[in-house]
């Protein structure tokens, strides 16, 4: 089962080559540990690494059966394993693992002997000696268990014989194995899809391994780019987040957009790989295939990467086919579709099920002859997926048979149908699962945090049942209306691979659910948590419970979170940079990490006017001889272009002032700017986000024309202070209260920076009307709308005088709101 090379390499992990006559030698080594071992089975657990490898040949090499274990497993997934097949002998990497396995052991009822990899000696005495693994085919090769997607795994006997077929299927026939080829070690080996496609067929064909050490992207990238990887082994999810960060980059450029869309368009490989070279060549420039298994992959996801110029295969099968049944052949995508099926294996659709047959279906589960009988009928086995084979030998798949939910009426309903279809309503949607309670479709949602930041949504839960599950109703019939959200903020409950476990959703949702209704009352209080409690009662009121989460329950805000964080900083001592605040899911959990790394408790309110303080360096932009042409431009433009009514331009006052308008354009400030006398605007700096600002051109541009770029979700605290300075200097800053723009020209929220500043620093506030912009440009217009008209009105400045923060905030929101009301 290896062919022997001498000294061509092997395995490579980072720094380490291991040549096939060393690697012989490691295998012997490991066998000679199991000649008391005969005709038995013996466990694998571990990371992926070379003592892995090495203790799988050797168990083959002394006849016995490798039943390999997930190094994550629990200590009860374990012992349940141990105690079905009863391995007499277990390789276990290190002392972490060891002592989860020792957990396991005190539940079983006997005691394996046990090898632990970071224990053994170097005991080699055989040099280049030959190694002879030729089991007769029918013999068991393996136990593998399965992942578990429909409760209890079973063990999974597969013979050599089954292995041959797809080693000389993917090797011979679809000929993607090749001797010169190096493939990526990535997915853990106890799964039988990395087990064959990582390790088993590359050393079969005599080709090189080249490990990853983790699945850190880091690590992933580094092994590509040091080993020039051509063949990479992975799953959708995998290829998802690696297509997200590329898809990403390319939509901040106009030109590799257009040229996407072109390579979309054309639709060769070859001219792909040739646009997109520099994709091609971050991972390591050597790719031939990318291959897909252990879950269906998104069409989207397999055209997108065909446009990047990378040839993704896909498959399908199961470990009990050990496990190919379909395979992609290369250049011949068809989204949608694992391919056709492999030589020598036959399929054919039984009342809408995929049933197969051939040389790679399992002998049976271990001990388990009646679950065996079930899945195994006339030779056929059958898979419990639904789908259809077209005229050209394609296998589409549709959905899962057991997954099948049967309505009180009679109807079936496809659970995988419902969840594409909310996962293409919008992209907040990270993941989704469908299931039936109390005669109910319920579903349950992961929403993506991070665009939900982005995208301002502070309510995620009126958001989801508005813009996801409300359009979802609306277009499906009364039997596929969903009945009941619920909203996990963890992933939802999956196998090692990725695949859905649906029988396990009720008791999720129910688990995320009761997170939320539980307490204070329910929970230890201690001084850590009722003092954090009590500044959160003070700073949002309502009522604040220990499961609250941050972001969510409580809508913590930019100015929020960084009032939490100053507070945290001067009453316990404890500094966390904004960005790690989203890593404490609930008020609970800040507060325990609080206590555990507190220097002191000395309660204190948010100093303000000690912040404002503090020394900060900023260098404010200069207007030099562009900001002259480029203000001259956008006022003849807004001017000549629009039909712009304006009024109180007098109301700003002499020195130092805030000019806060309400939002509803990303042309609002050039609208005011354009408004404003040459003289006023040269001593008016704009405050702008800086992520709207990303090209050189840009950020020219904002250099000569008074705007200063910040990015206020990575430090706000200093974002204010930098606004401070430049108030401090003598100088107008223009600050948009509600932070984001007005989808419907209706006034938002108001957050309460610019009021900080004004109070502490005793600045005047001018409030400024604007309606009419959002009609000019809407949300999601690429070009503007001419003629319109809009009404600006610099309103009386309020005076910050003995007023608190939220007066101000009260003030201004007031005046801007009637404004809004009285303007045409």
């Amino acid at each position: 089962m290896i062919k022997g090379r001498g000294e061509k390499p092997a395995l490579i992990m980072q720094q380490q080559t291991i040549s096939y006559a060393v690697l012989n030698e490691k295998i012997n080594e490991f066998s000679s540990l199991l000649t008391d071992f005969t005709d038995c089975r013996i466990a694998v657990f571990s990371e992926n690494r070379p003592e892995w490898v090495y203790a799988f040949y050797a168990i083959w090499k002394n006849g016995c059966v490798p039943v390999p274990i997930d190094f994550m497993a629990s200590v009860d997934d374990i012992a349940f394993i141990l105690n079905d097949c009863k391995p007499k002998a277990i390789f276990c990497s290190n002392d972490k693992l060891l002592s989860v396995l020792n957990k396991a052991i005190e539940k079983i009822d006997y005691t394996p002997t046990l090898f632990v990899f970071d224990k053994l000696e170097n005991n080699t005495t055989t040099k280049n000696s030959e190694l002879t693994i030729a089991p007769p085919q029918e013999n068991t090769a393996a136990i593998i268990y399965t992942s578990g997607t429909t409760g209890n795994p079973k063990g999974v006997m597969l013979s050599f014989k089954n292995l041959l077929v797809n080693i000389k299927a993917v090797s011979e026939d679809i000929n993607i194995y090749k001797e010169e080829d190096i493939t990526m070690m990535l997915l853990p080996l106890h799964h039988i899809f990395p087990l064959m496609g990582t390790m088993i067929i590359p050393l079969y064909t005599g080709a090189t391994i080249a490990l990853s050490p983790s699945l850190n992207a880091n690590d992933i990238m580094q092994t590509l780019q040091e080993n020039k990887v051509s063949l990479i082994i992975g799953v959708p999810r995998l290829y998802s987040i690696i297509r997200k960060g590329i898809i990403d980059k390319i939509n901040q450029s106009a030109i590799a957009k257009l040229l996407f869309a072109l390579a979309k368009r054309v639709n060769s490989l070859s001219f792909s790989k040739i646009v997109f070279k520099s994709v091609q060549q971050k991972f390591g420039g050597n790719v031939k295939h990318l291959v897909s298994g252990g879950a269906p992959l998104s069409p989207e996801v397999a055209l997108d990467y065909k446009a990047l110029g990378f040839d993704l295969l896909e498959g399908y099968g199961m470990t009990e086919t050990s496990p190919i049944i379909t395979f992609t052949r290369p250049g011949e995508l068809i989204a949608g579709s694992p391919g056709k099926a492999l030589t020598g294996v036959e399929i054919k659709i039984l009342d809408g099920e995929i049933v197969v047959s051939g040389g790679n279906v399992m002998q049976g589960y271990y001990k388990r002859e009646e679950e065996t009988r079930e899945i195994l009928k006339d030779g056929w086995l059958h898979t419990g997926d639904l789908g259809h084979v077209d005229s050209k030998g394609f296998l589409h798949i549709t959905g899962r048979k057991k997954e099948i939910i049967v309505l009180s009426n009679g109807k079936n309903i496809n659970p995988e149908e419902i969840e594409q279809k909310l996962e293409k309503i919008s992209p907040v949607v990270k993941e989704s699962g469908v299931f039936m309670f109390n005669d109910k479709l319920n579903v349950v949602i992961l929403p993506d945090i991070d665009l939900l930041r982005k995208e301002k949504i502070e309510n995620v839960e009126l958001f989801l049942r508005n813009e996801v599950v409300k359009p979802y109703n609306d277009s499906s019939s009364s039997s596929k209306r969903l009945m009941k959200l619920n909203i996990s903020y963890e992933e939802l409950p999956k196998t090692r691979l990725g695949k859905l476990q649906r029988f396990k959703l009720v008791d999720f949702a129910q688990q995320e659910a009761k997170k939320t209704k539980k307490d204070l009352q329910e929970v230890e209080m201690f001084k850590e948590l009722s003092t954090i409690i009590g500044f959160l009662k003070e700073q949002i009121g309502g009522d604040i419970q220990a499961y609250d989460r941050l972001e969510d329950d409580l809508g913590l805000d930019s100015l929020s979170r960084i009032s939490l964080i100053v507070y945290l900083e001067s009453t316990f001592g404890v500094k966390i940079p904004e960005e790690n605040l989203s890593q404490f899911e609930t008020v609970l959990k800040l507060a325990e990490y609080i206590r555990s790394n507190k220097i002191r408790i000395t309660p204190e309110i948010i100093n303000w006017t000690k912040i404002l303080k503090e020394k900060v360096h900023i260098n404010l932009p200069k207007a030099g001889f562009s900001f002259n042409v480029f203000n001259f431009s956008y006022k003849a433009i807004f001017r000549s272009m629009f039909r712009l009514r304006q009024e109180g331009a007098t109301n700003i006052p002499k020195g130092p002032c805030i000019i806060a308008p309400n939002h509803q354009s990303v042309l609002d400030g050039f609208v005011i700017a354009s408004l404003l006398k040459r003289k006023t605007m040269r001593q008016t700096y704009i405050y702008a986000k800086e992520k709207h600002w990303q090209r050189s051109w840009l950020r020219f541009l904002a250099r000569k024309n008074n705007i200063i770029l910040m990015d206020i979700n990575k430090d706000l605290k200093l974002s204010i202070q930098k606004m401070a300075e430049v108030l401090k200097r003598g100088k107008n800053l223009i600050i948009f209260p509600e932070g984001t723009r007005s989808k419907n020209g209706e006034l938002g929220e108001f957050k309460k920076t610019f009021a900080i500043l004004a109070k502490e620093l005793n600045v005047p506030v001018v409030p400024v009307s604007i309606k009419g912009v959002h009609k000019i440009l809407p949300v999601g217009a690429k070009f503007p709308r001419f003629f319109r008209k809009v009404s600006v009105k610099f309103n009386k400045p309020v005076y910050p005088n003995n007023n608190g923060v939220d007066k101000i905030v009260e003030k201004v929101q007031k005046i801007l709101l009637n404004q809004l009301r009285m303007f045409p």
